[in-house]
């Protein structure tokens, strides 16, 4: 009997060692829009569980701090931010009510991926008579694929601090990104070759960013200054640079109100390309590389007059 005991107890204790042991808790990030989000997908792998605040379609800037996302960020172990004070509005509000010490600027669990990058547009002096801009600089850096390239380092180097034994996958799955990311580029750079040197309207500064990587002039704006409703007077004259210049293309994203520029380009001939600037604004755009694939293909077709 004691025997059959023995055996009994090794077969279990066989088995039981045989099994799965528990799966590691996945590293939980929080993002306060769809682009840091899709990078850290892409870098972070089966590695990370990743949910941003913001939708695609929605205007990052005027995001509210709602509780459901304090309850979130309670539970992140990682919160990225684009920063430039984008998320100014909100953002204290959230990390204040997420309670969460683990994730409050100055600590491992806080990125702030502007600081990852050169801002353009930094201002001195800023005062609300300058409409909603940032001090800092301009917010708008991911739609320049470089700066995609340097927020995806940044996670990497990050996801590999807080969680040292993904560190191999974090670097592998940066480096398959980054090579993905280069043979796009070449495609990107031949595809904007023709609109190279040209000037183009935007709606809101929203891509000083992509008009230097593609070597375009912004020569003006739907907007009279960031955040201020288009008015009569700047409309007629945004309507004379046009017509002076031959802009060909008015450029905006597809959340803002386009019976402005609809006017304009009905008034000069120009082509409105209202299109998502951010991962998920717009139908098959789930990815950073379908982002820039994205703008750069509606771009080419409006400039060659296709629909």
């Amino acid at each position: 009997m004691k025997t059959r005991t023995f055996l009994l107890a090794a077969g279990f204790a066989a088995t039981a060692l045989s099994l799965p042991g528990p799966a590691a808790a996945k590293i939980s990030i929080v993002t306060t829009t769809q682009d840091p989000a899709a990078l850290a997908r892409a870098v972070g792998g089966d590695r990370v569980d990743v949910l941003a605040l913001a939708k695609g379609f929605q205007d990052p800037h005027f995001l509210e701090a709602k509780p459901s996302y304090m309850v979130k960020l309670n539970h992140a172990d990682l919160v990225i931010v684009v920063g430039l004070e984008l998320e100014a509005g909100y953002l204290g509000a959230i990390l204040a009510g997420g309670h969460n010490e683990r994730v409050m600027p100055g600590q491992a669990g806080f990125l702030d991926l502007g600081s990852s990058i050169q801002p353009l547009e930094v201002v001195s002096v800023a005062d609300r008579s300058q409409g909603d801009i940032h001090p800092s600089g301009n917010p708008h850096y991911w739609v320049d694929p470089e700066n995609g390239r340097l927020m995806a380092r940044a996670i990497a180097s990050r996801l590999s601090a807080i969680d040292a034994d993904g560190k191999s996958v974090y670097s592998a799955n940066l480096a398959a990104f980054e090579k993905k990311l280069s043979e796009r580029e070449v495609e990107w750079q031949k595809r904007m070759a023709p609109l190279s040197g040209q000037a183009i309207v935007t709606f809101h500064r929203s891509w000083p960013y992509f008009a230097k990587r593609y070597n375009l002039t912004v020569a003006d704006y739907i907007e009279p200054k960031p955040g201020i409703p288009p008015t009569p007077a700047h409309t007629l004259e945004v309507i004379q640079t046009i017509q002076t210049r031959a802009i060909k293309i008015i450029l905006m994203e597809s959340f803002y109100d386009r019976r402005v520029a609809d006017f304009v380009a009905a008034k000069t001939g120009a082509k409105v390309v209202a299109i998502a600037n951010s991962v998920g604004g717009d139908d098959g755009v789930d990815t950073y590389i379908d982002l820039l694939d994205h703008i750069t293909t509606a771009l080419a077709k409006a400039f060659a007059g296709e629909t």
